[in-house]
């Protein structure tokens, strides 16, 4: 339950923030993205990766340096982008084809970023240094936030 209040917390303070002075979606990615990665201890790489001309490419993150690109249809980035729904990796070193951006991640969350018509446009990647980072209770919480990138 402790990670359920942490979130509702956090959307609530997201959301203030973007409602008073936000209408664009970049700035609201960064936003979200600054205040995910430095309230969630156990969140090393906290970012977006959006759909660019077929290519999934990084957009606003905090952590070390990205993959610019990830190879299409690969990576638990893309299994989100074409299952259309959140993937959790409890250890990336047992997934098929994860990508190693940074070689200390061990457990990574992925959820679909949509726009205001319902479309897939990218995802939100979250990595952790440790194994068995993320369960449902992140899965929801982060789905709820990232509703907020398109909401202006």
């Amino acid at each position: 339950m402790k990670k359920e209040s942490k979130y509702g917390r956090l959307y609530s303070q997201i959301k203030s923030l973007i409602d008073k002075s936000s209408n664009n979606p970049w700035s609201n990615m960064a936003t979200l993205i600054a205040v995910l990665h430095n309230k969630m201890p156990y969140f090393f790489w906290t970012g977006f990766y959006l759909l660019q001309q077929d290519k999934l490419q990084v957009g606003p993150y905090q952590g070390s340096l990205a993959c610019i690109n990830l190879a299409k249809d690969t990576g638990v980035c893309w299994a989100g982008i074409n299952g259309g729904k959140s993937v959790i990796v409890d250890n990336v070193e047992e997934y098929p084809g994860h990508i190693a951006c940074d070689g200390r991640t061990k457990s990574e969350v992925v959820v679909p970023l949509k726009n205001a018509k319902g479309e897939i446009v990218g995802v939100l990647d979250v990595d952790s240094r440790e194994l068995n980072s993320f369960d449902e209770a992140d899965v929801k919480g982060l789905e709820k936030i990232i509703s907020l990138v398109y909401t202006h």
